[in-house]
């Protein structure tokens, strides 16, 4: 079964993580991407068919988190694991720079606000991370003011986890050679210029310095309410299948039930 083979990509508390030690590339024993994306469509319709559970039940909710480097996929992610989820109880939130107002508050004020209604799932496309990752990469803040946010942020995750939410986090783990494609693919194709900037570049000079900040936060806050998955990323069907089939069967385990009727409804009559 993938989820259980999908595992293995689950780094374990306190384990060590090497991210060129992991092969981007890999499909488990997924060798046809036909059979994939089947597998795929029906994960969406399970998918879909669970969120509605949970939004009838309103009593908790599901976190996912979606880390990379760029061009790893977090936007092809969304729009495809999630494609066939009811708008109404899916909250995606994309972290960009902070803002003015969110600078004067504690790094993990607008990710609080952002955190998934009950009944609903919430995608972060970025997250807290962005603060234990771009802030020591480009120095933004002294080592230590971003060296304790790592406890602080395993303390704020427990609290929510404790409060309904259930969290996911995934690593989309593509190589360097595979981002060089994605980025000259945005410049062959006029359609996906616009995604390109001239900082793409800036940042890919960055790549070892980003690699070392994410193996240093995934493997000091991968726990067990909120579990890292490191997901091979260059084939973009595996991808997909293995979040589509992490959320699915964590929502099957979390078992949301819908609500029973307050009425007698053998009694009601609809003329």
């Amino acid at each position: 079964m993938l989820y259980d083979r999908a595992m293995r990509h689950r780094i374990e508390p306190g384990a060590k993580v090497k991210l060129d030690k992991i092969d981007a590339s890999d499909t488990g024993d997924y060798h046809d991407k036909a059979a994939a994306e089947k597998e795929l469509a029906e994960d969406v319709a399970r998918l879909a068919e669970l969120q509605d559970r949970l939004y009838a039940e309103n009593r908790r909710a599901l976190l996912v988190v979606l880390q990379a480097m760029d061009t790893g996929g977090k936007d092809g992610t969304i729009k495809h694991v999630m494609s066939g989820v009811n708008p109404t109880g899916c909250e995606v939130t994309s972290f960009k720079a902070p803002s003015e107002e969110e600078l004067d508050h504690d790094f993990l004020w607008r990710i609080y606000r952002h955190l998934p209604r009950r009944g609903n799932i919430g995608i972060f496309n970025r997250s807290q991370y962005e603060d234990v990752l771009i802030v020591r990469v480009h120095e933004l803040v002294p080592p230590d003011e971003w060296k304790p946010r790592f406890d602080q942020i395993n303390r704020f995750e427990k609290l929510i986890a404790e409060m309904g939410t259930t969290i996911l986090k995934f690593y989309l783990h593509i190589d360097k050679a595979e981002q060089r494609r994605r980025i000259q693919a945005r410049l062959d194709d006029p359609n996906k210029r616009w995604k390109f900037t001239q900082a793409d570049l800036a940042e890919r000079k960055r790549w070892d310095d980003y690699q070392e900040a994410y193996e240093d936060a995934i493997a000091k806050t991968s726990t067990e309410w909120a579990p890292w998955f490191v997901v091979p990323a260059n084939k973009k069907w595996y991808r997909n299948l293995v979040v589509a089939r992490t959320i699915v069967k964590t929502l099957k385990q979390m078992d949301p039930q819908p609500p029973t009727a307050t009425i007698d409804l053998g009694k009601v009559h609809i003329d």
